[in-house]
């Protein structure tokens, strides 16, 4: 079927062509560059702040000074993003935008590609020239080279004569194969902005369509069907494009009616058979594939020569006038149909490219960010949870502690009052008993029974068990007489100490404090040394007539005054008593004020020394008594007197002079007894005083351990709630870097994914 062409209109280029043009020098892809570099590096931040989240959930969960904030599955979630992330930001950095050429064969694809790259990159010509998959990508070094499928082999190519050599010398390539054509980026401004073109072997020479759909066209962003303008649009081109329609969503499909010069022959028909070919390409894609809508198809459809652009474009860069040589008629028309493609194109796949390239992981990377942000927005709330009970503890501790001090210097008080008072009380009570005690020694000695002799080994041994049986007889009956009463008395405060001091304790020790404190049996311990304190004690168990000399004097004035007699009889030499005192612990009696006892002792010392003078004076008393009386009388008495001294020597036996030791004993051990009487009751209020004082000092114990637990807590809810105050702002801060982030994504869906709705 041959085809007229019409004359082409010159004068549809104007001033709005020439402004176009100029525009198309600022490339559309550019768009999806800085989308790809502001993308990958929102994805860089996300995937530092995953990483900086991971190690702070890692490090509070593993933190066993406070209570779980995080929980196991967090910490694996947020791990597990942290790897997701660092796999679609490599998956990121290797997107590119990718255009899939597809037509029959000879209807110049290869063509179309290299007036696009503005030099001659795949080869092209007559016949079947593309026997394989071809993807023409940048490369930063300054030399071409080929990488086939399955070999990471660099094979070098400098023309494309060498490239169509290279493809048809392996015999390998069958049209399924693809084969990487790597340009330098310096030799052509469109593969610097991450395009990748594919060029495909015709579809009119396959039956494996849906293999290469499969394989080439799940992630292209922009199909150009490339079409005969000397033709119409064949069954097999539609069939193809049915089946990419159905495995993806409304697929981006430009339609080049490639060979577009050849209308310049023909111009009178050119108008009619450019209406022809836009209303069946229109129809094809609003009515068949309806992947436009009738306003955008003519958007998608160009009439273009591919071979024309291409000439003009590799004459240009060689510094030759671009309409140099021999081009049909309308020239710039189909030169500027060729660049509104381009513009139309890079438009198209630059916006569609990042959609399909980055909103998917922008959606995720919203998803990852908004839940890391609940995550953190639950740790800095249950951080703040366990910081206020941490607060409320402290100050029920606070207050505790300040409640046991107070409490602690009141029972101090009372107890060292109650101390005082029943040790006043016991000093009085065994000091009472024990001067009772003293008044009936004589019963306690008279009870002592042991054989007697005045032998002074036997003495020895008798006085040293009257010491003993003394001691264990004034113990036993002081114990008698006060240990039940001062034990009770003892008891009873010791209850009123731990009931007082129970409320400062824990409850879990109150009831145990029983086994805290034991309360061992009290018993007072009278130590009263009998046998250091009579080892002084000298007896006199000699006979001693009643009516002798010495007796009466002694019945007369007393023992002490007696021995003070008879010494100043034996020394003859009356003293004067009143100027030296007996003691020196006893002060003078001034001259001139004697006593009774002294004036006796003064005249019964005066009457011996008168009768120890003289002889004459006894002889004179003598007569005046025989006168007086008779001499009857007087032998009488002296018989009595003889008799009674008989009687007495002979009843003085050892029985008497044991009572007459004991009566020495009990005379002189009262004595001494007397003296330690302040001292016994001492003894035992101080024995008292330490028992309640050692029980007290339990209880503080007790309480001071108490006091140290709750020291201890609080220094340890300060640095728990220290430790909750960083991971609330720490949580908070990352919380408000998640928000940042979201704000990011948010800007760059405005920006970049939104643009054009």
């Amino acid at each position: 079927m041959s085809l007229v062409f019409p004359r082409p209109n010159t004068s549809v280029i104007g001033k709005k062509d020439k402004r176009l043009m100029a525009e198309v020098n600022a490339s559309p892809l550019k768009h999806f560059v800085t989308a790809k570099k502001k993308i990958n590096g929102i994805f860089e931040q996300l995937g530092a702040y995953i990483k900086e989240s991971s190690a702070f959930l890692e490090e509070t969960y593993s933190n066993e000074e406070l209570d779980p904030i995080t929980t196991e599955e967090q910490v694996a979630e947020v791990r597990g993003y942290l790897s997701k992330v660092a796999g679609i930001g490599e998956v990121l950095s290797r997107r590119h935008m990718k255009v899939v050429f597809f037509g029959r064969t000879s209807n110049g694809k290869s063509s179309v590609i290299n007036a696009m790259l503005w030099d001659k990159v795949l080869p092209s010509g007559i016949g079947h020239t593309t026997n394989c998959f071809l993807r023409v990508e940048g490369t930063d070094g300054n030399e071409a080279f080929l990488l086939t499928e399955g070999s990471d082999e660099r094979k070098s190519v400098k023309t494309v004569n060498q490239l169509a050599h290279a493809l048809h010398q392996d015999e390998d390539l069958d049209a399924g194969s693809l084969v990487c054509v790597m340009w330098p980026k310096a030799k052509c401004a469109l593969l610097r902005d991450d395009l990748v073109l594919v060029d495909s072997p015709g579809i009119d020479v396959t039956t494996e369509l849906d293999s290469w759909i499969d394989k080439f066209c799940l992630d292209a962003d922009v199909f150009v069907l490339v079409a005969n303008s000397e033709s119409t649009l064949m069954q097999t081109e539609k069939s193809f494009f049915h089946k990419v329609n159905e495995r993806l969503s409304s697929p981006n499909i430009f339609i080049l009616n490639n060979r577009w010069d050849a209308s310049a022959s023909e111009p009178e028909y050119m108008e009619e058979v450019r209406r022809q070919h836009m209303d069946r390409c229109s129809s094809f894609l609003v009515d068949e594939l309806r992947v436009v809508d009738r306003a955008q198809a003519s958007d998608r459809i160009f009439f273009v020569s591919a071979k024309e652009v291409l000439q003009a474009r590799v004459q240009k860069a060689q510094g030759m006038p671009e309409a140099g040589g021999a081009l049909a008629e309308g020239f710039q028309a189909r030169m500027f149909e060729f660049q509104n493609f381009e513009r139309r194109f890079e438009e198209c796949i630059s916006q569609s490219a990042v959609k399909t390239k980055f909103e998917q992981h922008t959606m995720r990377a919203k998803q990852i960010s908004e839940a890391l942000r609940l995550i953190m927005d639950s740790v800095h709330i249950a951080a703040q949870e366990q910081r206020i009970h941490c607060l409320e503890m402290r100050e029920e501790r606070e207050d505790r502690l300040e409640f046991i001090d107070k409490q602690l210097d009141l029972l101090t008080l009372d107890c060292k009052s109650k101390i005082k008072k029943i040790t006043e009380e016991v000093e009085k009570q065994v000091s009472n008993a024990m001067a009772e005690e003293i008044r009936r020694l004589a019963v306690l000695v008279d009870d002592y029974h042991m054989d007697f002799h005045p032998s002074q080994v036997v003495l020895k041994v008798y006085k040293n068990e009257l010491h003993r049986h003394i001691e264990d007889g004034l113990g036993r009956n002081m114990s008698e007489r006060c240990s039940s009463a001062i034990t009770a008395a003892l008891q009873t405060t010791q209850t009123e100490m731990i009931e007082g001091l129970k409320p400062l304790l824990p409850i879990g020790i109150r009831e145990q404090v029983d086994k805290i404190v034991p309360r061992q049996c009290f018993a007072l311990s009278y130590d009263l040394n009998c046998d250091k304190l009579c080892s002084d004690f000298q007896e006199d168990i000699s006979f001693h007539f009643s009516l002798g000399w010495t007796m009466l004097v002694n019945r007369f004035l007393g023992p002490k005054n007696t021995r003070r007699a008879l010494m100043g009889y034996n020394d003859q030499v009356p003293r004067p008593l009143a100027i030296t005192p007996v003691s020196t612990s006893m002060p003078p009696f001034p001259q001139g004020s004697m006593t009774q006892e002294e004036l006796m002792v003064s005249m019964v010392t005066g009457l011996a020394s008168l009768t120890s003078r003289t002889s004459m004076g006894i002889i004179v008393v003598g007569g005046v008594v025989w006168k007086a009386v008779g001499w009857r009388l007087i032998a009488l008495s002296v018989g009595l007197y003889g008799l009674l001294y008989v009687y007495e020597r002979l009843t003085w036996t050892t029985r008497a002079k044991e009572r007459t030791f004991k009566r020495q004993f009990v005379d002189y051990a009262s004595e001494k007894l007397q003296l330690i009487v302040s001292y016994t009751g001492s003894n035992c209020s101080h024995q008292v005083q330490q028992e309640l004082a050692s029980t007290f000092s339990q209880l503080c114990q007790q309480v001071d351990v108490t006091r140290q637990q709750l020291e201890d807590e609080i220094r340890d809810l300060n640095s728990k709630i220290q430790q909750l105050d960083s991971l609330q702002s720490k949580a908070k801060l990352l919380r408000n870097k998640a928000g940042w982030l979201d704000s990011e994504l948010n800007m760059f869906t405005q920006q970049y994914l939104q643009q054009g709705r």
